[in-house]
């Protein structure tokens, strides 16, 4: 009886035994596949969060140059200036401007604030002949020249963010060009998504939100000062309540909500990304524990088994990430592309309104020629309009060649192509800013690489437009290449202060910029646009200035 009591008391504490090293194996598991879900949960709110603020900052440089280009029009000066008869003009160009933008309205008001052409002068909600004095937007521009706000619309009672422009310089100003963006669409987008989105301004007042019931709320820890009567005005509330976002306090939730916040240039916003991590993080400890216990019970005879189906699962997992990453990488270019398109844009306008105002000027003289039977000089001046057309031509297309989302497969391309498509996009920021560009060798110009095209302008658009904001006036960019036997080498340098030694080693990793302003992807995804061509983006030391080289298969 008592070899029996001793037999089944071993095999008691052997049951127990194997029960706790169970239960410490699954609280091991447990913890291991915890750290990895929210670590995936951060990684991927981060790419997220910056890509959604490279989107909305694409759309914002877009609309900041509409009042800019209108605030220099020689129509919107007459209209200000007293010559009413631009006012039907103005009105029909201002409504296919807002149409072809997808501005919720673009107006301009006189010195008083009293509005005399509008987008949507045909509309019963038109805001001709309303006085928009009172705003703050209003007054900034007058004062500083320009100004943006966020509000409600005074009839539509829409939010909206208005841009203001001073017409006139500040000692006699002549008026303000106004543009109001909303942004219903973009709302729409994020409420799609599984991720919760807000922006904030300086203040920290929610401004865009996925979730519409928390606009114009305060972020919690804002302490600042608040003008009832002027939030009544520009939110429609009086007191603004405070933000609660969900899991904030943690109750009723397994882990809180991860928050990724990135910096919205130039607004001066912030954009705030919460991710949920307790869906991911279910269904990653029930995996787990699935795999322990099927572990655990099959050890001795399937543990081959097991091997195969983690190499699947891994397999299976590293191809998703590779998709995923692939499909962030091309939208993280292609926003790039588009942001750096946007900040080009107004050099491109003055390219095309120099042309557009010779062109007219030879049209009028050549009409006058023929008038007077002198067809030999009319002729060569409507040849100096198809010249000046063509030139037009060459700068719209080079726009839209640069803007394209796909990417054409590698060629054999001649650097002198890249090089020139660069100029037309950049050549206006180089004569504003007094620099000199030197460029290689016609011959060496000519050497052909097996690239694609638009990823290599894209590459040295990039590199050399940091270039130009690098340089102080009167400097100097110098281009050079070099044949490398196999490889191609481009260098882009320059006489400004050159790359700080402190990011020197992390430079092309992503968000490390050394400007204010910046966003730390443009070198990181000009470096990996390189390598996917098969060559590189190098980064060398120069006694003064910094130097960057494009490494290129030769064709």
């Amino acid at each position: 009886m008592q070899v029996r009591l001793g037999r089944w008391y071993l095999a008691s504490l052997a049951l127990v035994a194997a029960v706790l090293v169970a239960g410490l194996a699954m609280l091991v598991l447990d913890r291991a596949v915890r750290v990895q879900a929210l670590a995936e949960t951060r990684t991927a709110a981060e790419g997220q969060a910056a890509i959604l603020a490279a989107g909305l900052e694409s759309e914002l440089n877009k609309f900041t140059l509409v009042p800019r280009v209108l605030a220099g029009d020689p129509e919107v000066a007459a209209l200000l200036g007293g010559d009413s008869v631009q006012q039907g003009v103005l009105n029909r160009r201002l409504a296919a401007l807002a149409r072809q933008t997808k501005a919720a309205a673009i107006y301009i008001m006189d010195a008083r604030g009293l509005t005399l052409a509008a987008s949507n002068w045909d509309r019963p909600d038109s805001f001709i002949g309303s006085n928009y004095r009172f705003r703050d937007y209003f007054a900034g521009a007058m004062r500083d020249g320009t100004e943006t706000e966020f509000a409600l619309g005074t009839v539509s009672r829409r939010p909206g963010l208005y841009l203001a422009e001073r017409v006139g310089p500040a000692a006699a100003p002549l008026g303000v060009v106004a543009v109001k963006v909303e942004f219903e669409s973009l709302e729409a987008k994020w409420r799609d998504a599984e991720d919760l989105v807000f922006v904030t301004d300086r203040q920290g007042i929610v401004l865009l939100a996925s979730n519409p019931d928390w606009r114009f709320r305060a972020v919690a820890g804002d302490a600042a000062p608040r003008d009832p009567a002027r939030d009544a005005m520009r939110f429609g509330v009086a007191k603004l309540r405070p933000l609660e976002l969900p899991g904030s306090s943690g109750a009723g939730q397994a882990v809180r909500m991860i928050e990724k916040i990135r910096p919205i240039a130039p607004a001066g916003w912030e954009l705030h990304l919460l991710a949920d991590p307790n869906a991911r993080l279910s269904v990653a400890l029930a995996n787990g524990r699935l795999a322990g216990v099927g572990a655990l019970a099959l050890l001795a005879c399937a543990g081959a088994a097991a091997w195969l189906w983690r190499r699947q699962r891994q397999a299976r997992a590293a191809a998703e990430v590779a998709a995923q990453t692939a499909t962030l990488r091309e939208q993280l270019q292609q926003a790039n592309r588009l942001a750096t398109l946007g900040q080009i844009t107004a050099g491109l306008g003055h390219e095309i309104r120099q042309p557009l105002a010779a062109m007219r000027a030879y049209a009028e003289n050549g009409l006058r020629l023929l008038e007077t039977g002198r067809r030999d000089e009319a002729a060569a001046n409507f040849d100096r309009i198809a010249q000046l057309s063509g030139r037009i031509g060459e700068i719209t297309a080079e726009q839209l060649h640069f803007s394209r989302r796909a990417s054409e497969a590698p060629r054999e391309i001649r650097l002198a192509e890249v090089i020139d498509g660069s100029l037309l996009l950049l050549r206006d920021q180089l004569r504003q800013h007094g620099l000199t560009l030197d460029l290689p060798p016609a011959e060496a110009a000519a050497t052909t690489v097996r690239a694609s095209h638009v990823q290599l302008e894209q590459v040295l658009v990039n590199l050399l437009q940091n270039a130009v904001q690098a340089c102080a006036p009167g400097g100097r960019i110098m281009l050079a290449i070099t044949d490398a036997g196999g490889t191609v080498r481009l260098a882009v340098s320059d006489t400004g202060p050159g790359v700080p030694a402190a990011i020197a080693d992390t430079l092309f990793q992503p968000f490390v910029t050394a400007r204010e302003d910046g966003i730390g992807l443009g070198l990181a995804i000009a470096r990996d646009i390189m390598r996917q061509l098969g060559g590189d983006l190098l980064h060398e030391g120069s006694p003064a200035g910094a130097r960057f080289i494009m490494v290129m298969p030769a064709a």
